[in-house]
């Protein structure tokens, strides 16, 4: 290209190198755009945190991370996080860990209601020490609750049900008289948050047994974002899950195929819900990686049963806590007060 090689003249044509510059540049803004937007729930589903290429940056945040849903949240300095503390044993000897946040006074003789923070990571990866969970064990804190943030054994080395029943253990060791007077909460309100995965097993936690939410390793309230509810395969198929997802579920359950698998029904909360279970708050978006299909069908078991809750549909693909942007914590908080009682 000529135009490209000598410096123009006075009256010449004008170059167009420019204004190709100019496309080349708005197309890439464009593609970092919807990269950034993509980012958290992509990353989210694997593991809680964006992928390399999520690149943005947002006033008071850090380059390479999509500043959206529970990354808007600035934690308060006056939170107090106790780290690596064990709350059981995995069969060859392992410790079982939580990291505990509590908010200024939370042991100052006024029992607090407590939460188990159940991270994402599709059944195989993530832990309690990610960053944005974290971060979710703060803003839980910092709305008056002491939580529970709990690593837990994962797949595919430990399937379903390890990963439940070491909530369970968590859940009976925090209600202990001595581990709850430690942290200053009262024994009887427990809920359970998660996400993803971790909603699943947060709402699996709430549905699993039956009788009373204040005893045993029984919640009183679960609230959960994105999490797949009915994990049998005709279930998946109608809702249309991906086949991702289906393969994901199979690692999970330990199943070579979804047609065959018997342990589905028990990793599904939709289908272990009874009349005595707890109140629960559903977040799922229209079109993201767990079908919204997954988030009714528990909203109409919950129905059926007359069990309360709330089902929030969220515009848009964002996953898990991707969701969780300012105005959706003031109604996951306002239903975890009013399900546990400030």
């Amino acid at each position: 290209m000529k135009t490209g090689r000598h410096p123009a003249r006075l009256g010449s044509r004008p170059s167009r190198l420019p204004a190709i510059v100019g496309v080349i540049i708005l197309i890439g803004a464009v593609i970092a755009g919807i990269i950034v937007a993509a980012g958290f729930r992509a990353g989210q589903t694997e593991q809680g945190r964006p992928p390399a290429s999520a690149t943005a940056t947002a006033p008071g945040g850090s380059a390479g991370r999509a500043i959206i849903g529970i990354r808007t949240f600035v934690p308060p300095d006056d939170i107090t996080v106790t780290s690596d503390v064990a709350y059981g044993t995995q069969p060859d000897g392992t410790p079982l860990r939580l990291d505990v946040c509590s908010p200024a006074g939370a042991t100052d003789g006024h029992a607090l209601p407590a939460i188990v923070s159940v991270h994402a990571g599709s059944w195989t990866r993530g832990d309690k020490a990610n960053d944005d969970w974290r971060t979710v064990c703060q803003w839980l804190a910092s709305e008056g609750f002491v939580v529970y943030s709990v690593d837990y054994r994962l797949a595919p080395d430990h399937p379903f049900p390890a990963g439940v029943d070491d909530l369970a253990t968590a859940v009976e060791w925090i209600r202990q008289p001595d581990h709850a007077r430690e942290f200053g909460i009262d024994p009887a309100r427990i809920g359970a948050f998660g996400g993803s995965a971790g909603a699943n097993l947060a709402a699996l936690l709430g549905t699993r047994g039956s009788g009373p939410t204040s005893s045993g390793s029984r919640v009183a309230a679960v609230a959960e974002l994105s999490g797949p509810s009915d994990l049998t395969g005709p279930a998946l198929t109608a809702d249309g899950a991906s086949e991702r997802l289906q393969k994901l579920v199979r690692h999970y359950l330990g199943c070579a195929t979804l047609t065959d698998c018997p342990q589905a029904a028990a990793a599904s909360p939709t289908l272990q819900l009874d009349r005595s279970d707890p109140p629960v708050f559903i977040v799922n978006s229209e079109q993201e990686f767990v079908p919204l299909g997954q988030a009714t069908r528990f909203a109409a078991g919950l129905d059926r049963l007359g069990i309360p809750h709330e089902l929030v549909t969220v515009a848009g693909s964002a996953h898990s806590i991707g969701t969780l942007d300012a105005p959706l914590r003031v109604k996951v908080a306002a239903f975890l007060h009013g399900a546990l009682g400030d």
